[in-house]
């Protein structure tokens, strides 16, 4: 690991730096992207090596870009509402913890912005290979659990008849898994024979493990991300050979994914909790107090409460959650979260699309995580992803590579023009 990550091509690398340096850093980029996977203790690994590796950064060097100003201002903002309109309920061990994560997790998002900002495509490299060897261990443990292949694992690794993994939630490993996949199928259909081979592995071990963790936005997240991520992979793509494969290997990789739903199908226990997920009537979702009811309800009291009802507060008013991260933000932080939230989320997806066609030596790292963030985006209108610790990665990751594609557009410029 240290061997590669000293060696690895390196672009945009804003100052000079020691070889020993350049490798801590981009191991420590990869340490962050495989820890990410485990999750079910409290603290994880992905908070320890997420906080060695912004002590280690700033210590070697790391720096604040002029762009990522009005991303730290909407985090600080956000925040700030959170925490105001948490003042009355600071009594409550919970609601402190939370807002001590929102403003951790607004912190992991400025050290990926400033982390993806410089030496970009290497330590996007670094940081794809350790999100798919965490992605794969999260997948292993989900599906071993699931068909109880390791004693007394069961119980730790499923919940509720479903595959959890190294997660808390089903839903969560789910929704992790999207981004180590799109990784692996831009492999499978762009990559050659034996890389491609072994990705082919990859990508349907992790398709496996969504698919037993029978989460409904998972699945749809998993075939809306790679199709989109596969379109925008053709319309990028330089030759009429490299758009072809891509339809080619994307039309067998479905083939083969509709024949594992088969197989699955097979089973009966599994069939008839594929049947169970699969169904849009479930009775938390229906009713006025239902999940979308909830979700107008929600809305029609944010109008009225400037500084909301504070964190974790919802479900006092409503049978559950709010399931709905924008509507969480008027009603955990007031006016102030609730425009700040939407405006940070949705000013990234309009840049994001800005810098699609932009040709840069990271551009098929940027269309897979601009995929899975959107994917994200959309998923957050109908469950909490406030505290997901991947999608700030993204988001930050969004951020920086953004901020390097600005900075390598304008030295390309003035080298032309020399």
């Amino acid at each position: 690991m240290m061997t590669y990550a000293a060696t690895a091509g390196g672009v945009n690398v804003a100052a000079p730096a020691a070889p020993g340096v350049l490798a801590l850093q981009r191991a420590l980029v990869w340490l962050v992207g495989a820890s990410g996977a485990i999750v079910f203790i409290e603290p994880s690994p992905y908070e320890i090596a997420t906080l060695l590796a912004t002590i280690t950064f700033f210590a070697t060097g790391l720096r604040l870009r002029l762009v990522l100003m009005p991303l730290i201002l909407m985090l600080v903002l956000l925040n700030v509402g959170y925490t105001i309109s948490a003042i009355p309920l600071f009594e409550q061990p919970e609601v402190v913890s939370w807002i001590a994560t929102s403003w951790y997790m607004a912190v992991t998002v400025v050290f990926f912005a400033m982390v993806t900002s410089e030496d970009t495509a290497a330590r996007l490299d670094m940081l794809r290979r350790g999100l798919v060897v965490g992605a794969m261990v999260a997948s292993l443990s989900a599906v071993a659990g699931y068909f109880h292949l390791v004693p007394g694992g069961n119980d730790l690794l499923t919940l509720y008849g479903r595959a959890r993994g190294t997660f808390k939630d089903p839903n969560v490993l789910g929704a992790f898994l999207i981004l180590p996949a799109l990784f692996a199928l831009q492999s499978v259909v762009s990559d050659k024979l034996a890389k491609a081979f072994r990705n082919v592995i990859a990508f349907g071990i992790m398709s496996l493990a969504i698919l037993l963790a029978f989460s409904r936005a998972a699945w749809g997240g998993l075939v809306l991300t790679s199709a989109f991520m596969l379109a925008l992979m053709v319309l990028t793509s330089r030759t009429n050979a490299q758009r072809s494969r891509i339809v080619v290997m994307a039309i067998v990789a479905a083939v083969l994914g509709l024949a594992l739903i088969a197989v699955l199908l097979s089973f009966d226990s599994t069939a008839e909790m594929f049947k169970q997920r699969a169904s849009f009537d479930q009775s938390y979702d229906e009713g006025r107090f239902g999940r979308f009811g909830r979700h107008i309800l929600g809305a029609e009291m944010a109008l009225d409460l400037p500084f909301g009802i504070g964190p974790l507060q919802f479900h006092r008013y409503f049978p559950e959650d709010t399931h709905n991260s924008y509507l969480n933000a008027f009603m955990s932080g007031g006016w102030l979260s609730g425009v700040c939230y939407p405006a940070l989320v949705f000013t990234t997806v309009i840049m994001g699309f800005r810098h699609v066609f932009v040709r840069v030596p990271w551009q098929r790292a940027y269309l897979a995580i601009f995929s899975a963030f959107i994917g994200t985006v959309g998923e957050s209108f109908v469950i909490d992803t406030d505290h997901w610790r991947h999608f700030w990665m993204m988001l930050g990751a969004m951020w920086g590579m953004i901020a390097a594609a600005q900075i390598y557009k304008t030295t390309s410029d003035e080298a032309s023009s020399a």
